[in-house]
C-alpha cells in the first residue's frame, strides 16, 4: 500500500517534534528538515493541531510542540485519519467495473488494507521515535 504525501508527511512530522525535547521548530524550519513545500507542511500542520496533535505558537518565541495525545496516537489511526476511508480500488467510478457485483477481489484488497491498518495500530508516535530513529531525526534539525 502506497501512502499519500500528507500520511507521509504528518507521521514524520509527529516523530520529529516527538524528539524536539525542548525546542520549538516553527513549520518553515520543519518543512526545510523534511524537505517539503512550506506549504504542503502548513496544511499538515493545521490538521494535525486541528487534531490535538500539536500545539502551534505564533510570533517570537513560538513554533510547534507535541501535545500528550500527539505522543501516545496510535499510528494506525492517524493513518487511517490521513488516508481517509476509500477502497484500495476505486470499482464505481465514472467507468464502473463491470465485476462489480460478483468481484472477490475487492473484498480481499479491503481485507488486506485493514491488517495493514490493524499492524500499525498498537504502535504509537512515541514508539516510533526510539534509538535507533529518536537520534537520527535530530541530526537531520536545521536548527543549530
Amino acid at each position: 500500500m502506497r501512502l499519500l504525501r500528507s500520511t507521509d508527511l504528518a507521521l514524520r512530522v509527529l516523530m520529529r517534534l516527538a524528539v524536539a525535547g525542548d525546542s520549538t521548530p516553527t513549520t518553515r524550519e520543519v518543512a526545510a528538515d523534511m524537505d517539503v513545500p512550506y506549504t504542503h507542511a502548513a496544511k499538515v500542520v493545521a490538521e494535525l493541531q486541528h487534531l490535538g496533535l500539536l500545539a502551534a505558537r505564533r510570533g517570537r518565541g513560538g513554533g510547534l510542540t507535541l501535545t500528550e495525545a500527539g505522543r501516545t496516537a496510535s499510528v494506525g489511526a492517524l493513518v487511517r485519519t490521513f488516508e481517509g476511508d476509500g477502497d484500495v480500488v476505486d470499482c464505481e467510478g465514472a467507468s464502473p467495473c463491470p465485476l462489480h457485483s460478483a468481484c472477490r477481489l475487492r473484498g480481499a484488497l479491503r481485507r488486506a488494507q485493514e491488517a495493514f491498518f490493524a499492524s500499525l495500530d498498537p504502535l504509537t508516535v512515541g514508539d516510533m521515535v526510539a534509538a535507533p530513529t529518536g537520534p537520527l531525526l535530530l541530526g537531520i534539525s536545521s536548527r543549530p
